[in-house]
């Protein structure tokens, strides 16, 4: 029986096309600025949203990471929602690449609005207390299941940030979910943000890379804050060849990973087993059994039918759809979760 691992859009491993695309890049140097793929994929994304420059990490956490340091100093402070991932998952990156802290934001789903962002900047004048800097958005939230922000809503941010005189970064990692999802234009966004990053690992499908595109003042020092991380890489247009393959072919068919997560989300409402399933928008299904003490027993029932999904713990289960799962695993998933009982 074929696995299905619905636990991240991360697992998933390059198609033969994207291979041969690896296989076949040219190369060279990219400390050196040298390798000719890298450059065409900067230059892409940087078209693509109305931006000025580009530049390619390794991961998304390293992207965001060079991203906040390029608009803060030590002992300042950013404003973020509770679940950011910048703030949850990047192993306290902010306060020890940046010297930064968080105020951290009660918001909707993992999103916040303007008004929020406007009551939680700290006076300037008020020395006691960090100079609020920086506002990182996180578009779709991955703790927010998927969610996408209403582009208005991120541009009266943007309005709170220039009269307040703050950066605006947005945590893209799941950017394209949400261009796709509600028919947006990238270059919207370049109007917006003075730095995004954009995860090429997940929704996309390549095995590594993520790309931070930002204005020309900001960006002029991301090659530098990216080799004190340790994100200068040789002949990584290996990895950028799987790039812009992705952007070129990968795009459109997350389409059909939003299509299946919704029919999930559908499935688990009708169980008599689920106590919430939280609205899905994207590629991600976050839900809750009805009787929290059930949950080991159902992942064990998961198990044995070798599906892997996962746990966010306090009862929050998660699935994601990605590339790798395909039309006849998502019936027999439909199907097994049809026919779980839970006897406790």
């Amino acid at each position: 029986m074929k696995e299905i691992d619905l636990r991240s859009d991360t697992v998933t491993r390059p198609t033969k096309e994207m291979l041969q695309a690896i296989l076949t890049a040219e190369v060279g140097d990219d400390v050196y600025k040298e390798d000719p793929t890298v450059n065409a994929l900067e230059e892409k994304l940087a078209r693509m949203f109305g931006m000025d420059e580009a530049l390619f990490f390794p991961t998304g956490s390293m992207a965001n990471q060079a991203g906040i340091k390029l608009h803060t100093q030590p002992a300042e402070q950013l404003i973020c929602d509770k679940w950011a991932h910048v703030y949850n998952y990047e192993g306290g990156g902010v306060s020890f690449n940046s010297g930064v802290s968080c105020k951290l934001v009660d918001g909707h789903r993992g999103m916040i609005t303007a008004q929020q962002v406007e009551e939680n900047i700290n006076p300037p004048d008020f020395y006691h207390s960090p100079l609020t800097t920086l506002v990182c958005l996180e578009n779709t939230t991955n703790k927010g299941g998927g969610a996408c922000y209403d582009i208005d809503e991120m541009k009266k941010i943007r309005e709170v940030c220039n009269k307040h005189n703050l950066g605006l970064h947005l945590d893209g990692a799941r950017l394209f979910n949400a261009l796709v999802a509600k028919n947006e234009d990238p270059k919207e966004y370049g109007k917006i943000f003075d730095t995004i990053s954009i995860c090429l690992s997940k929704g996309l499908g390549t095995p590594m890379g993520s790309v931070l595109i930002g204005k020309k003042d900001l960006m002029k020092n991301a090659i530098r804050v990216r080799k004190v991380l340790g994100g200068g890489m040789r002949q990584v247009g290996f990895m950028a060849a799987a790039g812009i393959f992705a952007l070129d072919n990968n795009v459109q068919r997350l389409e059909e990973d939003h299509r299946r997560a919704k029919e999930i989300g559908g499935i688990l409402k009708q169980q008599s087993y689920i106590g919430e399933v939280e609205p899905v928008e994207t590629n991600i299904i976050i839900f809750y059994l009805k009787d929290p003490s059930t949950e080991k027993e159902f992942m064990a029932r998961l198990q044995e039918e070798n599906i892997r999904i996962s746990n966010m713990g306090q009862g929050k289960l998660r699935i994601v759809t990605h590339l790798d799962y395909t039309e006849e695993m998502h019936l027999r998933f439909i199907d097994v979760l049809g026919n779980i009982s839970l006897k406790s």
